[in-house]
């Protein structure tokens, strides 16, 4: 009997590691039928690693197993997760370099942006100065075609009028005040000219005489006194020649005692012309600064 009960027993522990590896060799059929890994889908471009199939007495989990057998059964494991480790290093240092040669390549066309835009702003300006000379000059241009063809139109600006006792041809102090106060702005003027004409009582030639002596004392107090050009200076003696001042509303001359002499001071555009000339380099100057 107790033989039979021992025989029993050793068929039991017996048994047990079969039946084990049945079902282990069961699972593994059914997780077989997945597609495996191929080299493509492995991040080193190696085979992957296939699990030890090879099974003991024990099977899988083998209760005696030794540290070196533990080793090296994780041995490829831990060189794999390294290759991995200086994989992901190797592919970290080619994306900062690809980051840092993007920024590089960011500045630089910032930068190039930003000179083209400095570019466009100075020629804008240099553009606009260009306008601004051209209507000047415009401008400046019609100035000078209107004083052209008016270079011989002259137009009254002042009069004077000097009286003399008959007979005399001599300027009395009252006449020079009157001469210098007509003749002492025209030393900074351009483009006028004066009309000197004598007035004489009595009749013909030796009223005429008379006229111009008075008319030559002006003109030679002009010229002496004030340096008035004497091609400026346009003298003639009228005699007793009736004027609009010695005639009557009813159109009868009015005779005058002694004699007198008219000063009239004509000018054209020329000064105008001058005092345009000369502030048109200045502001050309202030536009032509170049920008800081």
């Amino acid at each position: 009997m107790k033989k039979s009960i021992i025989a029993v027993l050793v068929a039991l522990a017996l048994a047990v590691p079969a039946f084990a590896q049945q079902t282990n060799s069961t699972s593994q059929g059914t997780t077989q039928a997945a597609p495996a890994p191929t080299k493509a889908d492995a991040a080193t471009g190696k085979d992957p690693l296939q699990p030890d199939t090879h099974e003991g007495f024990w099977g899988k989990l083998n209760p005696f197993a030794r540290k070196k057998y533990v080793q090296r059964q994780t041995s490829p494991i831990r060189d794999r997760v390294n290759e991995l480790d200086e994989l992901t290093a190797a592919n970290g240092k080619m994306i900062k370099d690809v980051d840092s040669r993007a920024q590089q390549g960011i500045q630089l066309a910032s930068n190039k942006a930003n000179e083209a835009d400095q570019h466009a702003i100075d020629a804008g300006n240099r553009a606009s100065a260009a306008q601004q000379t051209a209507t000047q000059a415009t401008t400046r241009l019609t100035t000078v075609e209107q004083v052209v063809g008016n270079i011989d139109q002259y137009t009254p600006s002042t009069q004077t009028e000097i009286r003399f006792k008959p007979g005399q041809s001599v300027l009395s102090k009252a006449a020079k005040d009157a001469l210098d106060e007509m003749a002492t702005p025209l030393k900074s003027q351009r483009g006028y000219i004066v009309e000197v004409q004598g007035f004489s009582s009595g009749k013909g030639q030796t009223a005429i005489q008379n006229s111009q002596k008075m008319a030559e004392s002006v003109v030679r107090y002009l010229v002496l006194n004030h340096d008035i050009p004497v091609y400026r200076i346009y003298l003639v003696g009228m005699g007793n020649a009736p004027t609009q001042a010695t005639t009557t509303g009813d159109g009868k001359t009015k005779r005058t005692n002694g004699g007198r002499v008219e000063i009239s001071l004509l000018k054209n555009n020329l000064d105008q012309l001058a005092s345009g000339s000369s502030a048109a380099p200045a502001s050309q100057g202030q536009q032509q600064e170049p920008p800081k």
